[in-house]
């Protein structure tokens, strides 16, 4: 798959950046060859291959489930503008009906 130069400056308007001529010129032949080579890796036969969390498939090291650190919930409280039952109170953002 190949980009355009209006293809570009679409992307670009879409994620609200100002290119110049020569930018999008050049970047379109730069996203064009990322295209490129995911046409290649698409083309690869991974129907034998099985989804692996870590390629070196180890095994993850766990630590302890203990508590390290007291609970400091009432001096960080005692700063917030405004509490209520052991929770903080915020502004509302969204507006509800």
């Amino acid at each position: 798959m190949s980009l355009t130069v209006d293809d570009v400056k679409k992307i670009a308007h879409l994620a609200r950046l100002n290119l110049a001529e020569e930018e999008s010129t050049l970047y379109t032949t730069q996203l064009s060859s990322i295209l490129h080579f995911v046409e290649q890796m698409n083309q690869a036969d991974t129907t034998q291959t099985e989804p692996l969390a870590n390629p070196l498939d180890l095994n993850q090291r766990l630590r302890p489930d203990r508590v390290t650190e007291h609970n400091q919930r009432a001096a960080f409280q005692a700063i917030a503008p405004q509490v209520e039952a052991g929770l903080y109170l915020v502004p509302q953002v969204i507006e509800g009906e």
